[in-house]
């Protein structure tokens, strides 16, 4: 745990020397038009400057408008996206950056990830298939289009493979995480490898917000349900990313440098395993 992270200003730094900030705004489910662009111009005059979406999403394109019209320099904007089931393999991982990149209106991504590990449709050469698409990325990354490389919803067993044939260590394993489910044996590996633990969902896709034990905690700093869960992440060292279409909530995510969760009631929180979802297994996907 830690309790150094003050500020929106602060970074944590990746194996690679960039640095990222601690707490991002996520856009998955973000419908795409006028409100991901409106949500993350409110974003990022918020604050925030990681801004997070993925090919699936289906939203790069207004997201890219977004960043365009809040008028912020892009270098102090630190921009996600991810690849997709349908384009693993080298070549094809080559185009998704460029498509990303494109829809975007981006010159380069400050991090780009390998979505899910083992898709449905390629379970019988899933490693292959990544161990191609980290080479492409790995490529793109020395040619300057990628500042930094990482994976979503790896395990161990899925990052021993890749590793098997990575030059580049991945910097961040974006996975699901919160007191629901603390995935120890992920966060636990990445922590070892020198990998940041990213935390999408981290309110439980909403499953925590409700929760009684919750509610108690946040009550006794005057704080928000949601906003006690996003500063235990920051205290565990992860980097959560909440996700919200509601300026007030946008604003609201990011309120919680004032105060800090004492020991036991990060113990209290940390014991909540099964009170709302369950991270998705990578392997059982149908997708």
């Amino acid at each position: 745990m830690t309790e150094k992270i003050s500020s929106l200003n602060d970074r944590y730094f990746l194996s690679n020397g960039a640095k990222m900030p601690t707490i991002g705004f996520g856009t998955w489910q973000t419908p795409d038009g006028d409100v991901a662009k409106n949500s993350v111009i409110d974003a990022i005059n918020a604050g925030y400057r990681l801004i997070d979406t993925a090919a699936a999403y289906g939203n790069e394109e207004s997201v890219g408008k977004g960043i365009k019209e809040s008028g912020i320099n892009r270098y102090d904007l630190f921009v996600t996206t991810k690849l997709w089931n349908d384009k693993h393999g080298y070549q094809e991982t080559i185009q998704a950056i460029d498509e990303s990149l494109e829809k975007l209106g981006l010159d380069y991504l400050d991090l780009y990830l390998i979505h899910w590990p083992n898709p449905k449709a390629v379970r019988d050469h899933w490693a292959e298939l990544n161990a191609e698409s980290w080479r492409a990325m790995e490529d793109q990354y020395k040619a300057g289009k990628l500042r930094a490389i990482g994976v979503s919803n790896f395990r161990r067993e899925h990052m021993d493979e890749l590793l098997k044939t990575a030059s580049i260590r991945p910097a961040v394993n974006q996975i699901y995480l919160n007191p629901s489910d603390m995935q120890e044996d992920v966060v636990s590996y990445n922590n070892e490898l020198n990998i940041l633990s990213e935390a999408y969902s981290p309110l439980g896709t909403g499953g925590l917000i409700g929760n009684k034990t919750v509610s108690e905690v946040a009550e006794h700093y005057g704080k928000t349900p949601a906003q006690v869960l996003l500063r235990w992440s920051l205290q565990h060292q992860f980097a959560p990313l909440p996700k919200s279409v509601h300026t007030d909530r946008i604003k609201e995510n990011v309120d919680i440098f004032d105060f800090v969760i004492d020991e036991e009631d990060m113990k209290t929180l940390d014991g909540l395993h099964g009170a709302a979802d369950l991270a998705t297994d990578p392997d059982k996907t149908n997708f």
